[in-house]
């Protein structure tokens, strides 16, 4: 059971049940947390898909596999559909992730 109160923050790699917009299936798979706020974690989705687009998360890192943090997918998750805590990026990487959202966004 899963305490209250704000529990993730910015870097922190998580495994979740997501839910994927094309076919409906829940499957349980890791996600960068972006923020949390009133129960809803907003993440960006992590492939171990070579080919994706995004930014490098090594097994050096914590990374079960070598994979992507992918920029382009971010979705919103509940509270409750978070498995568990797997580890925390580096100051460097978190850096590197704001660089370059702030580059989409601009």
């Amino acid at each position: 059971m899963m305490k209250f109160g704000k529990m993730f923050n910015f870097g922190d790699i998580i495994l979740a049940e997501v839910q994927y917009a094309d076919t409906f299936e829940i499957k349980t798979r890791p996600a960068l947390v972006l923020f949390e706020e009133y129960d809803n974690v907003i993440v960006m989705g992590v492939t171990t898909n070579p080919n994706m687009k995004g930014i490098p998360l090594t097994k050096k890192e914590g990374a079960i596999e070598n994979s992507i943090i992918k920029l382009n997918y971010i979705f919103t998750i509940s509270e409750k559909m978070v498995k568990k805590f797997l580890f925390s990026i580096s100051k460097e990487k978190k850096d590197l992730i704001k660089a370059e959202l702030m580059k989409k966004l601009n």
